[in-house]
């Protein structure tokens, strides 16, 4: 199955990867759903935008523990890293991530569409500005802006906010560009971004899944189903290249 997805890939015109969770878990970042996840141990109404708005200080009590506390050290693993080096090698052209937690730009990515935002920059809810959360005394809560005092947030999508729009169109012009997609992590139950995978598949794209449980995507549009972990899968398949 390695073998034939690495002749998928040589063979390939436009690849793109579309990436889950489950690519993060072995950095050591936590999935929000299952039973290991994060909304087991918080109230997701903590990351609504009108309770936010309400009540920033609980909000960012939780905010600084499970995005800042508990996985800021991730470091990438071989699955990111190995989508950095096909990118170099011209292979793949774009990567789209449900992911906020920056590990494919350190694993040197490039062209990363990240559709629910990124958790290393806070952006003040006043004046716009944006800063980097390491640059940031998160031991005040609420943190608020230098430059006006104003709310910061960090710069991912909150229930109750939109897709960034060029996210969303990047993402969705790259699957109609695609031929060949790597849903890697993903179980295929967050909307909208579960959609990009079946819109590629709606314009021929080959769809080869990369992840060792049975997703909504297995029996609906997968090709090729890779029953492995992200990183072991991503390994082997670097390794021929």
């Amino acid at each position: 199955m390695i073998d034939k997805v690495v002749s998928l890939l040589k063979k390939s015109k436009y690849t793109i990867a579309f990436t889950g969770a489950g690519i993060s878990v072995e950095s050591g970042v936590p999935p929000f759903r299952g039973d290991k996840g994060i909304w087991n141990r918080y109230d997701p109404q903590l990351l609504d935008l009108d309770y936010f708005l309400s009540n920033p200080k609980p909000s960012w009590k939780a905010i600084r523990e499970i995005f800042y506390d508990f996985f800021t050290d991730a470091k990438p693993n071989p699955a990111h890293i190995v989508l950095a080096r096909l990118e170099e090698l011209g292979i793949i052209k774009a990567v789209i991530t449900q992911n906020i937690d920056d590990l494919h730009f350190k694993a040197g990515s490039k062209e990363v569409y990240e559709f629910h935002g990124n958790s290393q920059k806070l952006k003040c809810l006043k004046c716009e500005w944006t800063v980097d959360a390491h640059d940031t005394d998160l031991n005040l809560i609420p943190p608020v802006c230098e430059k006006c005092d104003g709310l910061l947030k960090p710069d991912f999508i909150f229930f109750g906010e939109r897709i960034p729009l060029l996210a969303y169109q990047n993402s969705f012009d790259a699957a109609r560009k695609a031929d060949l997609v790597l849903v890697i992590g993903s179980t295929g139950e967050v909307m909208p971004a579960c959609r990009v995978p079946y819109e590629a598949k709606r314009n021929g794209a080959t769809i080869v899944e990369i992840n060792p449980n049975k997703t909504n995507f297995t029996h609906q549009i997968s090709d090729v189903h890779l029953k492995m972990s992200a990183a072991k899968a991503m390994e082997l398949i670097g390794k021929q290249f």
